[in-house]
């Protein structure tokens, strides 16, 4: 380790001007081994710096080299593990924790015993030593330990001591005066040691002489002595004085403390009186207004409203430490909530009383509404009771357990009201609705459940048949002009019987106004109700949400439906709001099923009233969602509005169950189909009702499947057909389909009007040609004999030189058909079409202008082969193309 550190000091700190004073080999803790060693030096300059120095030796060599520096003034902790047993390790706490690992035990206490005389040399005593020996410690400092530490001899950090420059030079010099210094050492020792006893011996001689002038020095000390002990003397004589006036002023000081710190309990507890006096204390007008204050005029209201708030401030006061155990205090306290529990009785009876009240008054206004079709106003009733509204904010604060019975009651009064209210409300819509009185039709005692309401209705109609009738009936009703139909009977006996044409326009309308009126009296009855509950019980309307609800969703065109429940888990930051729409759900429990009820009774007598529901309820439900989607209000005619829209999709599916099952008469023509008029009306009626409507696209999606339904229809009804061809059905429907949807310009079915379109002019062609066939049919058949000879490779010009097709034969044919025959024979078709077209589309004069095209077309054809097969030959036929015109003309105007 010697030769280590001498190579060290050598190779690495003397080119730095440092000097090595300890190492120790260490390895860091918990890794691979691989050693190196921790030194501590001083630099030779002033001012002198300490370090830790981490040593490494080179891969590539057995040269070391410096690897890290610390200064030991960063080093806070050394931490030697163990004071008591041999442990090599230790840390080191520098700007970071530093684990080692020391090659023997020894080795450690050395470093640290000079990591520790270091300290006490420059750092005075700064860094912390924890798990060291003290023993240790102890060894590390002498008896002089002070003339050790400040002392400058630094043979006590270390035993080796490197010449400086000044002592090498005078080495070199002593060397030089003397020849055999190198050759002979031991001659060159003792030539010094000869001169070095001269010189002491002139030393001791020197000191000898000096003998007289150090006695002369030792007199002058003892009489300075003398002075100084005279000066103690006086020093003690001064000393015992201001001791005096020490301990009178210390007296003084103390007696002042005691004033001062009396004055300031007293301060103390003035402040504490005056605090509990202010806070603490309320006035005798609060405590009367508490006992016998009148809770029906405002100036009494508004007194106890001031009470009650002097005395939750007086109840709440935060007291200090020590205030509680105090005797008056609690008895304040106690007479506190006396007062507040007599005065929470006496507020929670009279608002009990006054909610009965109003359910007996307001009860005496129902006769006044019963004939029309409004609800009863609330509005006064709720302006009362608001006068109310900060005590029932006092007593939720104070007493939750009346608060709560107040609430329940409140609910339970009201719902009772409520429900009378809206039933008969809902009576007389009905009544309206049907045209009926209650003595007549005993229509104010509807039954409540679903099946009671079944029978009633049924009752009503007078029948349990189909509400749209029988198919024949449908098709008897097709053939009848609209003029024929019959007019709606005010009774509901004839209702049963109709279909949805049969309705009036006007009837249709009724029904409208009266579902948008009871809507419109419900929703500001309900957003009242709602903020009167909000105001009065201090509940906060417009909290966020954070609460989860289940929904229950409906896919529909132009939105999704949502049915919200609530998902039973209670939510602490929307529980005020939760608790306004459990308040509004209790109380106005009715309004769901008497809506639902009234939506039925709607269905049943026209089920084209789902359209009329459907656009009114979805914009109410569109509004009540812009002021607040989570409300009662929108909740429930969200779920309504679930109801009208399968009652709306159940029409569709009627309609196109009706068309599966239509029934055409073996016995007369067809005409336009009766679900074809259907859709004409419906979609006439949907165009008029959904315009500017949110929900549009409900209808599209619904005009779609009934459009398919309806071509699907037509088809099959084309190919049942014996009476009327095929193509006449087709032709017919689908000219009456594409003229319904040009004139209502239904942008959503642009692709079936061009498809019906198509259809009939396709089937229009194709009745023209099965109709006329060949009405010059043995020329028709010369004339494709002339074609199959050309076909066959014969020139057209020598058509005429074949026996079978000469000029005679041609001329023979000819003669078969002069002008008289193709008139009688064109009126005979005339009178045929007229038979198989119906009168309520006009098509008649349509087909017949197309089949007088088509005649002229195979005349040119006729007179184009002629022409080319014989020429020169001078041959014509015996009519005209303007005889054609003339006698399709003539046969036209005379039928």
């Amino acid at each position: 380790m010697t030769a280590i550190k001498h190579a060290l000091q050598r190779d690495i700190f003397t080119p730095n001007d440092e000097r090595l004073l300890s190492i120790v080999n260490v390895c860091k803790a918990g890794k691979k081994k691989r050693n190196c060693f921790l030194c501590a030096t001083v630099t030779t300059e002033r001012p002198v710096q300490v370090n830790v120095v981490k040593v490494k030796k080179s891969d590539k060599g057995d040269f070391y080299k410096r690897q890290t520096a610390w200064a030991l003034r960063d080093l806070a902790v050394v931490d030697a593990k163990d004071a008591v047993k041999e442990n090599p390790e230790f840390d080191l706490h520098f700007d970071k924790v530093y684990k080692w690992v020391a090659s023997s035990t020894v080795e450690k206490n050395t470093f640290i015993s000079c990591i520790w005389k270091l300290n006490q040399r420059y750092l005075r005593k700064k860094i912390d030593f924890i798990n060291v020996s003290s023993q240790l410690l102890e060894e590390s400092v002498p008896s002089g330990e002070n003339q050790s530490v400040a002392g400058g001899d630094e043979e006590a950090v270390d035993e080796y001591q490197e010449l400086n420059a000044r002592e090498e030079q005078d080495i070199e010099i002593m060397m030089e005066g003397c020849e055999y210094a190198i050759s002979n050492a031991e001659a060159f020792a003792e030539k010094l040691l000869r001169e070095l006893q001269v010189l002491d011996g002139a030393n001791i001689q020197s000191i000898m002489a000096s003998e007289k002038q150090v006695n002369i020095l030792m007199k002058l000390l003892d009489e300075a002595l003398k002075e100084v002990d005279q000066i103690e003397l006086k020093l003690s004589s001064y000393e015992e004085m201001l001791q005096s006036v020490k301990e009178q002023m210390d007296q003084i000081s103390e007696s002042n403390h005691l004033i001062h710190l009396s004055n300031t309990n007293n301060v103390k507890l003035l402040s504490e009186i005056e605090f509990l006096v202010n806070h603490m204390d309320l006035a005798k007008g609060h405590i009367k207004a508490l006992q016998e204050g009148d809770l029906t005029s405002s100036r009494g209201i508004e007194a106890c409203t001031n009470a009650a708030d002097a005395l939750l401030q007086c109840m709440n006061v935060a007291l200090r430490p020590g205030h509680d155990m105090l005797h008056a205090v609690k008895q304040q306290q106690q007479r506190f909530s006396d007062l507040r529990e007599q005065f929470a009785r006496r507020l929670a009876s009279h608002l009990n009383s006054v909610f009965v009240q109003q359910g007996h008054d307001q009860s005496s206004t129902l006769a006044q509404h019963s004939v029309e079709l409004t609800l009863p106003n609330h509005h006064p009733f709720h302006r009362d009771l608001l006068r109310y509204a900060k005590l029932m904010e006092w007593l939720k604060n104070t007493d939750y357990g009346k608060y709560e019975g107040l609430t329940k009651n409140y609910m339970d009064y009201l719902s009772r009201l409520y429900e009378r209210e809206i039933k008969d409300f809902f009576e007389v819509a009905k009544i309206k609705m049907t045209g009926t009185t209650r003595e007549g039709k005993k229509f104010a005692t509807l039954p409540r459940k679903e099946s009671a309401v079944k029978q009633e209705t049924e009752s009503l109609h007078g029948s349990s048949g189909k509400l749209t009738g029988s198919t024949s009936s449908l098709n008897k009703l097709s053939v009848q002009s609209s003029g024929n139909r019959r007019s709606q009977s005010s009774s509901l006996l004839d209702m049963g019987n109709m279909s949805a044409s049969d309705l009036d326009v006007a009837d249709r309308t009724k029904f409208d106004k009266i579902f948008e009126q009871v809507l419109s009296e419900l929703e500001p009855l309900c957003l009242a109700e709602q903020d009167f509950i909000s105001k009065f019980f201090k509940l906060q309307q417009h909290q966020s949400i954070s609460g989860t609800t289940m929904n229950e969703a409906e896919e529909m065109d132009g939105g999704t439906l949502f049915r919200s429940y609530s998902s039973g888990v209670p939510q602490t930051v929307s529980s005020e709001k939760d608790m306004i729409r459990q308040m509004m759900t209790k109380i106005f429990r009715c309004i769901e099923p008497e809506l639902n009820n009234l939506i039925a009774l709607g269905d049943k007598i026209d089920s084209f009233n789902s359209l009329y529901m459907l656009v009114k309820m979805s914009h109410h439900v569109w509004t009540a969602q812009n002021v607040d989607p989570a409300s009662f209000l929108s909740t429930t005619l969200g779920n309504v509005l679930v109801t009208v829209k399968r009652n709306f999709d159940k029409c569709i599916s009627n309609q196109m169950k009706q068309m599966d099952e239509v029934k055409i008469s073996k016995k007369s023509k067809v005409g336009i189909l009766p679900f074809v008029a259907e859709f004409e009306e419906f979609a006439a009626l949907a165009e008029s009702i959904f315009k500017n409507a949110e929900r549009r696209g409900d209808l599209d999606k619904a005009y779609i499947k009934l459009i398919r339904a309806v071509f699907v229809s037509v088809e099959k009804v084309a190919n049942e057909s014996q009476k009327t061809p095929r193509d006449v059905v087709m032709m017919e429907n689908f000219h009456h389909i594409f003229a319904t949807l040009s004139r209502l310009k239904i942008s959503c079915l642009e692709a079936e009007k061009k498809e019906a379109k198509q259809k009939y002019t396709d089937h229009l062609q194709s009745y023209v040609i099965y109709s006329l066939g060949q009405p010059l049919e043995k020329l028709n058949h010369f004339f494709e004999g002339v074609e199959a000879r050309v076909a066959q490779g014969i020139r057209e010009e020598e058509v005429s030189y074949q026996l079978a097709f000469n000029k005679q034969e041609l001329r023979k044919v000819i003669k078969e058909y002069p002008g008289k025959e193709v008139k009688k024979g064109l009126d005979n078709l005339y009178k045929k079409v007229d038979k198989h077209l119906c009168e309520e589309e006009n098509l008649l004069q349509v087909v017949w202008h197309s089949m007088q095209d088509e005649f002229i077309r195979q005349y040119k054809h006729f007179e184009g082969l002629i022409a080319r097969c014989y020429p020169g030959s001078g041959i014509t036929m015996e009519f005209t193309i303007q005889d054609i015109l003339d006698y399709c003309s003539s046969i036209a105007q005379s039928h």
